[in-house]
């Protein structure tokens, strides 16, 4: 297993719906991701497989959740609403958490989102995307005349 250091290329910024702000960003601002409705994202290569892994808990995969891939960029969008009661004869207390998550990430070159897998367990939302291995350049040797 190795950790995946990449850069993200920007779309334009007239389409602020794709707009992919760079780990390095995030981490130079340490942003509270969760509370301003971004997701936070465990990233690893295993084997020829990209695994992205957030947690998601106390969602309903089935109607919560929703992973698409388009135009090279994987979009992750989860609806949560968490309600916890508390009743006494003397007092009632109530907390909601409740919002929208996303995350964009941009897929290597060569993946097929036919090709991605995602699956739900004890919370946590896991995503396997196939690695087409990278294409070595062929060097090609350029004979030298002499003139």
């Amino acid at each position: 297993m190795s950790i995946v250091h990449r850069e993200h290329r920007e779309h334009p910024l007239s389409d602020w719906s794709t707009f992919v702000v760079p780990e390095r960003w995030r981490r130079m601002f340490d942003l509270d991701l969760e509370q301003s409705g971004w997701l936070k994202l465990e990233e690893y290569r295993e084997e020829g497989t990209l695994v992205l892994r957030t947690e998601v808990p106390g969602i309903d995969p089935a109607k919560d959740l929703e992973v698409t891939v388009t135009d090279g960029l994987l979009h992750v969008h989860a609806q949560r609403e968490e309600k916890l009661e508390r009743k006494s004869q003397q007092d009632y207390r109530s907390e909601f958490r409740y919002g929208e998550l996303t995350r964009t990430v941009r897929l290597p070159e060569g993946v097929s989102g036919d090709d991605v897998k995602a699956t739900y367990e004890d919370g946590v939302l896991e995503i396997r995307i196939p690695v087409p291995a990278e294409k070595q350049p062929e060097a090609k040797k350029i004979p030298v005349t002499k003139v």
